[in-house]
């Protein structure tokens, strides 16, 4: 008897004529997870992946466990895979499955007879399985409305499987298939969500950070690099550029109003994240903010922001409040990385009174000040890079 994973698509099956370009990419992404656990087998046929394992050291478990974090995959099924013929199917049935009843009081048996050559109906299929649990478990109930464990027998093209049911996968479509976005990540909760959200649509995310050195500690660089690595559970790498923003906010300490502080460095940051996003090949800049969540995240705000750039700005929380975005976070493991009370650089200098309905040109007027292009061209100059790898 062989265990192996059985993964599901979702929104592939609705793909076209490209369906193929899709799957190779999903193929490729699983290839690169299951890397040092051994050697698998993996094809896929009727919009299910076949992930199994050929030699003896292989790691079914972690396996198991990175494969549920895939784009594109919403099921993930530990199954017993057994022979086309009766026999062999009850067999397994009787080794496999009372593992999984044990403590239970009933169950029912679910066959799906994709492969109509199979000389059993799906309704025969599942009375002779069940019948078969039965002799190894009597004190078993058969309940067809309300059971406790329902077990799946599955008669596909190539053998059967037999499972009770899998874990939620990542959903969304494959990692690669949707071009490639730089994430502006800070040490909040929410940027690393939309990092996720975005990556889950295809996209490659590479990461921004900003810091104020020594208004912040190394600590929350670290903390950072530690929610780039949770995002890339999901992704399997992420580059990460970091930009120190000190010597900018000094200068917007001494030579601009102060209600228009925070304006101002969000514009600075936004055209560093564009020339990086240029030179890295990203098509478009991802933030965590929500409308209205704070003073700089105001539909006013948000324009004057994105007018000192000339390339998309994806916002996947924009209409979100806190505890859907939270809820996200913590499904992904990035929430109490997030909390940890390190400071980031938006805490440095902030005004008592930030603008909330500013006008683009007083914003400007105000930039103008200062040689802010200078100033920019040095924090890009020391940009520092790291590569981060899940696995």
């Amino acid at each position: 008897m062989k265990e192996v994973i059985l993964c599901k698509y979702g929104e592939l099956v609705l793909k076209g004529l490209n369906k193929k370009s899709f799957e190779a990419i999903l193929l490729g992404k699983v290839k690169r997870v299951l890397s040092g656990l051994g050697k698998f087998d993996i094809s896929y046929a009727q919009s299910v992946m076949y992930i199994e394992p050929v030699s003896d050291d292989c790691d079914i478990d972690e396996a198991e466990r990175r494969i549920t974090k895939v784009f594109g995959l919403v099921t993930v099924i530990r199954a017993a895979k057994a022979e086309k013929s009766l026999d062999e199917i009850l067999k397994v049935a009787s080794e496999y499955i009372p593992d999984f009843l044990y403590g239970k009081s009933s169950f029912k048996v679910v066959g799906k007879r994709s492969d109509k050559r199979f000389p059993l109906t799906s309704p025969q299929l599942s009375a002779e399985v069940g019948g078969a649990i039965l002799e190894v478990m009597p004190s078993l109930k058969v309940d067809l409305v309300n059971p406790e464990i329902t077990v799946k027998v599955e008669v596909r093209e190539n053998a059967a499987y037999l499972h009770t049911g899998g874990q939620k996968g990542a959903g969304g479509i494959p990692h690669g298939s949707s071009g490639k976005a730089l994430l502006l990540l800070s040490g909040g909760i929410d940027s690393p969500v939309a990092g996720y959200m975005i990556a889950k649509r295809g996209a490659i995310v590479d990461a921004l950070h900003f810091d104020s050195f020594p208004y912040t500690s190394e600590r929350a660089t670290e903390k950072v690099l530690e929610l780039a690595k949770e995002v890339a559970a999901y992704t399997v790498t992420i580059k990460v550029k970091v930009i120190s923003l000190t010597k900018i906010q000094e200068a917007l300490r001494d030579s601009v109003d102060e209600d228009y502080f925070t304006l101002l460095l969000r514009r600075s940051m936004m055209r560093l994240a564009e020339r990086v996003a240029r030179e890295t090949g990203c098509d478009a800049l991802i933030t965590g903010e929500s409308l209205g969540q704070v003073a700089s995240q105001t539909m006013k705000a948000l324009y004057v922001t994105d007018s000192a750039v000339s390339m998309p700005v994806f916002r996947p929380l924009i209409g979100m409040d806190k505890e859907e975005i939270i809820k996200i976070a913590r499904n992904i493991g990035t929430f109490e990385t997030s909390i940890l009370p390190y400071e980031d650089c938006c805490t440095v200098f902030t005004p008592k009174h930030p603008r909330t309905k500013p006008v683009l040109s007083k914003v400007e007027a105000q930039e103008a000040r200062l040689d802010l292009a200078t100033l920019e061209n040095e924090a890009y100059e020391e940009m520092k890079s790291h590569f981060i790898c899940a696995y």
